[in-house]
């Protein structure tokens, strides 16, 4: 997968993208992330990417003409490097977009090769870029952050761990909270008695059948527990 990152502030990525399973799935080659700085893209001396809204009211508005002079020249790379593959897929991280799961995830994983993603800022982007070029606006929560930087790094890890190779047991994420709807069961490690606590039995027993059936009585109860609205939306999917 490549994914492109189109930022004001390149260096807030400094650091998240360098951790851990993503470092891991970089150094494997499984992911091609390349951070771009929008303002590469301006033309006035000042660098300017932003702009009073028309029509007044407070908050800066991201301009028109770097993203668009940003976006055909990363769309116009990657034809030119692969002409047969299709186009990039363009994400504004923005708190109008849909809110992101973990079903699309796993989508976006197996199905999209390509990604430019476009950080939102200040008050927005120019609308006519959205109309033009961008194919999917995506939120990480009902919420406003100060910029799209921290949902483009939530997406980036969210869609990396999904790709083969990244984790280094597949099945981990197989099993992962909300896959199928519903939350994972509770997990304990060594040592089996800790300050009065004990682990549960059944998960000393070895016997396998017994422990599936404890986890997903788990699962349930704990879902309708703690996230009752999945059990809820999952009742009307399979409805």
């Amino acid at each position: 997968m490549i994914v492109d990152i189109v930022t004001l502030f390149p260096e807030m990525f400094d650091g998240p993208l360098d951790e851990s399973i993503v470092k891991r799935a970089r150094q494997q080659g499984l992911v091609d992330i390349r951070l771009h700085d929008l303002r590469e893209w301006t033309r006035d001396k000042h660098r300017k990417a932003d702009d009073e809204m028309f029509g007044g009211g407070a908050g800066l508005v991201m301009k028109a003409e770097p993203l668009f002079h940003c976006h055909d020249e990363l769309v116009a790379r990657a034809r030119a490097h692969s002409p047969q593959a299709s186009k990039p897929l363009v994400v504004l991280t923005s708190p109008q977009g849909a809110k992101l799961e973990q079903a699309q995830a796993r989508r976006m994983a197996a199905e999209v090769e390509h990604l430019i993603v476009v950080c939102g800022h200040y008050k927005g982007v120019d609308e006519r870029f959205i109309d033009a070029c961008v194919d999917r606006e995506l939120s990480i929560g009902d919420y406003v952050l100060s910029g799209g930087e921290l949902p483009a790094m939530v997406l980036v890890d969210a869609l990396v761990r999904l790709l083969p190779g990244a984790l280094g047991n597949a099945e981990s994420a197989d099993t992962d909270s909300l896959e199928d709807g519903l939350l994972e069961a509770p997990v304990y490690t060594r040592p089996a008695e800790f300050r009065g606590m004990a682990v549960p039995e059944v998960l000393l027993s070895g016997h396998h059948a017994r422990i599936e059936a404890w986890r997903a009585a788990q699962r349930l109860e704990r879902t309708r527990r703690k996230r009752p609205d999945l059990l809820e939306m999952k009742s009307r999917n399979e409805g």
